[in-house]
């Protein structure tokens, strides 16, 4: 053996380190500073704890804390720090999978008699977690055998299942068919495929943030498991911001928000995952849905309906009832067939376009309906107006030659970010998710024309996109558009979907300019995606304070006294028959208490009017985060307002 070891390095230059050294001996070779926010190593393409022993002519790139990569080893070894925590403190306890997720991690337990973890046990746990950190207790790798595996885990029945292949743990693979193991010594080991930082004195920076039911395996006929998330960053800096971060996030929560704005609310009595709309926010809702009419109309769009369910015959052609069935209510039974409420527009309007033998020149036909349906979610996966199991879809689908996708390509996605700029947003980003390897439909030909026509498109907006390789449905490519809201959050919204798959089944066929029948290509293309995520979005963007021309209420009167009650209902008059919505409180309680409820209802205008204003013709303007100003004739508010709700045209 050599006894100095030359270690390549990314940017192309070499290190010689002594026979025996380690990934981590690289970093600290290469400065302190490195081998302080050292987390892992890459070793010739493959990530390894930074104790992995290096042979001569090794490629070592040292992954930091500063790095995604980094960021999601340290998620992942707190998660074991959290595990080794619990079962110290809960005897009797068990463990099941604990992975690294956005922002954090958890991990699933099941507490002795079906216990539960309550706040109190939180901290108990968090402390306990602080103490092993203290201890700098090593992560050691090691691989054993099947039979080794049990008997180790035989107290731990999820991890003897994971162990036997009855589930599948993304963390405990190996290559070579042994199970592979970390341990913290003396007390702790877990099934996991690695890598970790050198020890427990690497973390500390995290708090546990909430407890959760989760079914194993996530199925409902398992066991309920007690799930504890938590979240970890390098720095009390970054921590401290994610928390502040979340704290702003949940003043936005659509939720809380729906309910102390009157908009919506979810009654047990319906179920879960399904809402009734209060009149405020269904005017917000009619002026979302009224703006999309209009500007998909002006866009070269044909208004379509279809109806809320259909016979089982059509759910077979589509598909659906082969890949999609798990989604889907189950069946009503008619005299006449099965009928299934409808999980997605799409199928109704592959039949409009085969209702009638279609010409080239009718190409492109742009179809477009606001189309409510009815997905089956689990119950765990709820959440709100995000998550929902009734919702209404702004579906276009797009009927073309292969000549005019590229055209058509580019006019939906300019559509598309033209009008989320209308509703408040500005910051996009897109993925182009291409073919997957194995399943898929189509030619490699109109694979090809299609993934270049949207890529086309994405750089005609000059729209920053990353390229998801093999992201793609099987039956076409697609591009994903996400915006950023106002406290940074990303979210995806709109999709335009290249489909190579329902033309087949439906037989969609037009009369070409060679007299010939060609097979035309499709496009889906979801807006806002259902107008209840998005409204949820646009609820959480704007923490319930609408622009004017989105606001359930744009102005209020307030009168002074009961004697300026005739003047303020004149005005509320003369504001509606310009078209504003505007409504009037009676000076039966304080002016201040009436000003304040304004305030907690985020409306964009308060008008208070006095004897000054009712003799002169004027109001007492006092606009949402603005500064208050007397004395404002009517005429100069009115054209104010205006020009504030035609702002996001």
């Amino acid at each position: 053996m050599a006894d100095v070891l030359t270690i390549n390095l990314p940017d192309g230059s070499t290190r010689e380190l002594p026979a025996g050294s380690t990934a981590g001996d690289v970093a600290a070779a290469i400065g302190s500073r490195l081998a302080k926010a050292a987390v892992i190593a890459e070793v010739n393409g493959v990530e390894r704890d930074l104790v992995w022993p290096l042979d001569d002519g090794d490629t070592v790139a040292i992954v930091t804390d500063t790095s995604s990569r980094g960021l999601y080893t340290i998620r992942h070894s707190t998660a074991h720090v959290l595990a080794q925590a619990v079962l110290d403190l809960f005897p009797g306890a068990t463990f099941a999978i604990g992975p690294p997720v956005e922002n954090g991690f958890y991990y699933d337990f099941e507490l002795p008699d079906g216990g539960t973890f309550t706040p109190d046990d939180l901290e108990r746990i968090e402390a306990r977690m602080r103490e092993i950190i203290a201890e700098h207790q090593p992560f050691i790798r090691d691989e054993i055998t099947e039979d080794d595996a049990l008997e180790l885990f035989k107290d731990h029945k999820y991890k003897v299942e994971i162990i036997k292949g009855a589930a599948e743990d993304p963390m405990s693979a190996t290559e070579t068919g042994l199970v592979r193991t970390y341990e913290n010594p003396p007390r702790f080991i877990d099934l996991c495929r690695g890598p970790h930082v050198p020890d427990t004195g690497r973390l500390g920076h995290f708090k546990l943030m909430r407890v959760a039911g989760a079914y194993w395996r996530g199925d409902e006929k398992n066991p309920m498991l007690q799930r504890i998330y938590g979240t970890a960053w390098p720095s009390k800096k970054e921590l401290a911001a994610h928390l502040q971060h979340l704290e702003e996030a949940e003043k936005r929560d659509h939720r809380k928000l729906a309910v102390e704005l009157d908009l919506l609310s979810f009654p047990e009595e319906l179920g879960g995952g399904l809402a009734v709309w209060h009149p405020k926010g269904a005017a917000v809702r009619k002026l979302m849905e009224d703006y999309s009419r209009d500007r998909h109309e002006q866009g070269g769009y044909q208004y379509v309906y279809s109806p809320h369910l259909a016979k089982s015959v059509l759910w077979e052609t589509s598909g659906h009832l082969d890949f999609y069935a798990d989604g889907m209510y189950p069946p009503m039974e008619m005299d006449n067939g099965s009928y299934y409420p409808k999980p997605m527009n799409c199928p109704f309007h592959m039949l409009i376009f085969s209702s009638d033998q279609r010409s080239y020149r009718e190409l492109p036909m742009r179809l477009f309906e606001l189309g409510t349906v009815y997905r089956y979610e689990r119950s765990g996966t709820l959440h709100g107006l995000m998550r929902i199991r009734g919702f209404t879809q702004d579906d276009s689908h797009i009927f073309c030659t292969p000549d005019q996708v590229v055209d058509e390509v580019s006019r939906a996605l300019e559509f598309v970010l033209s009008v989320l700029r209308a509703f408040g947003f500005h910051d996009f980003e897109a993925n182009l998710s291409t073919r997957p390897e194995e399943k898929w439909v189509g030619t490699d030909e109109k694979w090809e024309m299609a993934t270049d026509a949207l890529r086309t498109a994405l750089e005609r907006e000059q729209l920053p996109y990353e390229i998801d390789e093999g992201g793609g449905a099987f039956y076409g490519p697609k591009i994903d558009v996400k915006v950023r809201d106002a406290i940074g959050r990303k979210w995806q919204l709109s999709t335009i979907q290249a489909d190579f798959n329902l033309p087949e089944r439906f037989g969609l066929e037009y009369v070409g300019p060679d007299n010939q029948r060609h097979e035309p290509v499709v496009l889906h293309r979801a807006l806002f995606g259902s107008v209840e995520r998005f409204f949820g979005v646009l609820l959480e963007h704007f923490a319930g304070a609408f622009p004017a021309w989105l606001a359930p209420v744009q102005v209020r009167v307030l009168p002074v006294r009961d004697d300026h009650d005739t003047y303020a209902h004149r005005l509320v008059d003369r504001l509606k028959a310009e078209g504003f919505r505007a409504d009037f409180v009676d000076a039966s309680e304080p002016l201040g208490g009436r000003i304040r409820r304004a305030k907690l209802e985020k409306l964009p205008y308060v008008l208070v009017v006095g004897d000054d204003d009712v003799e002169h013709g004027t109001v007492g303007v006092n606009p949402r985060g603005g500064e208050v100003e007397r004395g404002v004739t009517c005429d100069d508010f009115i054209h104010r307002l205006s020009v504030d709700v035609m702002a996001h045209l």
